[in-house]
């Protein structure tokens, strides 16, 4: 297990999780997300092959759709 900071909160997770694992297990899948990894924006195309590392810091925001 590794821990990272998720929307500030520490968190621990197993090693090697990706952000798409990360999602998932936050039941945020299918959703519009814009993900941020120590301060740079993941692309979407991208969740999948990046891997989460021991005190990574991880913001996820979800669009609200509104009018």
């Amino acid at each position: 297990m590794i821990q990272c900071h998720i929307n500030g909160q520490a968190t621990r997770i197993p090693e090697g999780h990706s952000l798409t694992d990360l999602i998932e297990q936050l039941g945020l899948s299918g959703r519009r997300l814009a993900i941020e990894l120590n301060a740079e924006i993941v692309p979407r195309t991208a969740h999948a092959t990046v891997t989460l590392n021991n005190n990574d810091r991880v913001e996820i925001v979800h669009a609200i759709g509104g009018g």
